[in-house]
């Protein structure tokens, strides 16, 4: 392992403590060449996030589609494969793009890629990915969170100098669960309560509500009334880009309508992982790849 560095970011404490200013920059370096231009790279300082359509072919799609039907029913219980409590469906597929060549070429793209080095201005790598699928009528909610509480304090990444992308599979409605953002939320870190138990990983990934990386509903709330809330829809084939530290979530799917997104989470280089921050042990490599 390699030495834990100090910590900007504390959480996983023993009581509630104030939202603080993040410390560190959103778009790294100063109008990095790339496939955003100076406008777009503003507006994701300022909200967190940026929002493309037609970042996928239908032939994508498809392919996206065949390869999770083929990795599930190849992996069966698997702890990569994380399925629905309300009644046994797939939920998430983990380490999509070491499973499957095709989706790790699509990861690989400039439109993909390009985007994560040119914003975090460094070589990057992959530091999850996974498929998301909300079926029709039993998709379950992702509560509110920050993506990086978790990366930093279970993964032992630094600093938020990295992003998520996040490609439609299906349409993205106001109806299906789509993502809701908070815009501005990226630029304060919002440290959790309690404890991190020993094992945890998998309970955290099944539960609609985790008992431990949760922000108080007084933060959530604070931060809405200041910010508002982006309800981010689009049509299959859309990309959304969006900052690790956006607090963000989900509503359950009721809807007849599956969602289904590829997410693939791309970390600086120099930003590589060190001890976790607060929890005993790193989680499994497909949760964090190191």
């Amino acid at each position: 392992m390699t030495t834990q560095l100090a910590d900007a970011y504390r959480t996983r404490l023993r009581e509630h403590v104030d939202i603080t200013p993040r410390p560190d920059p959103v778009v790294w370096g100063s109008g990095n060449p790339g496939p955003l231009s100076f406008g777009q790279l503003a507006d994701y300082d300022r909200r967190g996030y940026h929002t493309a359509e037609s970042v996928l072919s239908d032939d994508d799609i498809e392919t996206c589609r065949r390869e999770v039907a083929v990795i599930t029913d190849r992996l069966g219980d698997d702890e990569r494969v994380i399925r629905e409590r309300s009644n046994g469906d797939v939920r998430s597929v983990f380490a999509v793009h070491r499973l499957s060549d095709a989706i790790a070429r699509i990861c690989a793209r400039d439109e993909v890629v390009g985007v994560a080095r040119q914003i975090l201005d460094d070589d990057v790598y992959i530091h999850q990915s996974r498929i998301n699928l909300k079926p029709g009528f039993a998709g379950g909610p992702f509560y509110w969170h920050s993506d990086f509480e978790t990366w930093h304090a279970e993964d032992g990444m630094p600093v938020p100098r990295a992003l998520s992308v996040s490609l439609a599979l299906t349409p993205n409605y106001s109806s299906n669960g789509a993502l809701m953002i908070i815009p501005g939320s990226h630029k304060y870190f919002v440290g959790c309560v309690g404890e991190t138990p020993e094992a945890y990983h998998r309970e955290s990934l099944v539960s609609y509500r985790p008992p431990v990386g949760t922000p108080e509903e007084s933060d959530v709330t604070k931060l809405a009334d200041e910010y508002g809330i982006d309800v981010i829809t689009g049509p299959a084939g859309s990309a959304l880009y969006f900052d690790s530290n956006c607090m963000h979530a989900s509503s359950g799917n009721i809807s007849p309508y599956p969602r289904s997104n590829l997410f693939v989470v791309f970390n600086a280089v120099s930003n590589a992982l060190v001890d976790p921050f607060a929890a005993g042990h790193p989680r499994p490599d497909h949760l964090a790849h190191r």
